[in-house]
């Protein structure tokens, strides 16, 4: 075994509540009904940290990233009262990204100026699409013009920086649709893009009714290569599969993910990834998914925790470095897993043979062929 020495640290908190729940989403949200408990739920995710705190005491914390659900539901007070907390609990680096996702179309632009106060610089809106007809085969609350108009008022609070999401391949798009789509967002002028293809996943509504008219294997290709175009002609760097920056504006939040960092998780459904260097084991803890579960247990909020085998760790971390457009450092893979770089090489000979990656010196590197079948290189570490 190597020496497994633990890497940088951010913290997730969970928001698993949404006005109305997408036929696309697979993430831990919740229709509302009626309304949030606010006070009870920011009392319980203090405890859960609080509960968590000893696993990463003394480490500094890079990043905090606000996901749901939809975060912006809850008070500016409310967000306030949290991050106080967390800054008494944990070592937070000063200056550091601190993240949280916004729906429009749920009112949040009346706290904006109230989230900056708090702490908050740098939001990520769900935007989806800027065509009505798309929003609204999406099942979006919202439509493009409340959209470009929560957008705005983000701006005149005093918010710059912003990443905005925008879906491709959708049902009855064109290759000109997508393409018309995406420069109406360019134009906006934000400082990140999150531009990836709709899925049909599991246990959503779209998988049990899935929308006619999806774009084909070879359209979706279309789109997806004619969006990097579009995208890096505009000064928007591509440094993860879907994710597309301005200078300096890369998510320091999801990088670390990619990067196979640690990160505590907070709230209803949240996972933890933790590195314990002197016992040279990783961690991955998840907490009770159901939001009312998570309120009333009276074990605490811990549903699951695991050590993550050997085999664990190969896939995951080339799950989460198959994302990267970058070389991947072998040395570095060994001091984040506590394995031989030699066990992940020999795992991938057969796609070194296939010219899926490169291996030169202590250094993988992921051809573009490769990035096109990422899957057939994760199934050979299954």
């Amino acid at each position: 075994m190597e020496q497994l020495i633990p890497p940088p640290l951010s913290l997730y908190i969970h928001f698993p509540w949404c006005v109305k729940k997408c036929p696309y989403c697979d993430f831990n949200s919740h229709q509302l009904k009626g309304s949030i408990d606010e006070e009870r739920y920011i009392d319980n995710l203090i405890a859960d940290l609080e509960q968590d705190v000893a696993k990463v005491w003394g480490r500094p914390v890079h990043s905090i990233f606000m996901g749901g659900g939809t975060p912006s539901l809850f008070s500016a007070e409310s967000i306030t009262r949290l991050l106080n907390a967390v800054r008494a609990l944990l070592q937070c680096k000063p200056d550091m990204e601190i993240t949280m996702e916004v729906n429009p179309g749920t009112g949040e632009y009346d706290n904006f100026v109230g989230y900056k106060l708090a702490g908050v610089n740098r939001l990520s809106m769900g935007m989806q699409s800027l065509k009505d007809s798309n929003l609204k085969a999406l099942g979006r609350i919202h439509s493009s013009d409340q959209a470009i108009s929560v957008y705005q008022k983000a701006r005149q609070a005093g918010f710059d920086n912003i990443n905005l999401d925008m879906m491709f391949a959708l049902p009855n798009q064109s290759l000109e649709d997508a393409k018309a789509d995406l420069v109406s967002l360019i134009e906006l002028k934000p400082n990140h893009i999150s531009y990836y293809q709709l899925t049909i996943e599991a246990n959503t509504l779209f998988a049990v009714k899935t929308p006619k008219n999806i774009p084909n294997d070879e359209s979706l290709e279309s789109m997806y290569l004619q969006g990097v175009r579009l995208l890096e002609e505009s000064g928007y760097k591509q440094y993860e599969v879907s994710a597309y920056a301005k200078s300096n504006h890369r998510s320091q939040h999801n990088v670390n993910y990619w990067k196979f960092g640690d990160y505590l998780g907070i709230g209803a459904g949240a996972h933890s990834k933790i590195s314990y260097g002197a016992d040279n084991k990783i961690e991955r803890q998840v907490k009770y998914k159901h939001p009312q579960i998570y309120q009333t247990s009276e074990d605490g909020f811990i549903q699951e925790t695991k050590i993550l085998t050997t085999s664990d760790l190969l896939f995951e971390y080339m799950l989460n470095a198959v994302r990267l457009k970058q070389k991947i450092n072998l040395s570095d893979f060994s001091v984040r897993t506590g394995i031989s770089s030699e066990k992940l090489t020999t795992k991938l000979d057969f796609a070194n043979q296939m010219n899926w990656i490169e291996i030169q010196k202590n250094t993988l590197i992921i051809t573009p062929k490769g990035y096109l079948l990422s899957d057939e290189i994760l199934k050979l570490l299954l």
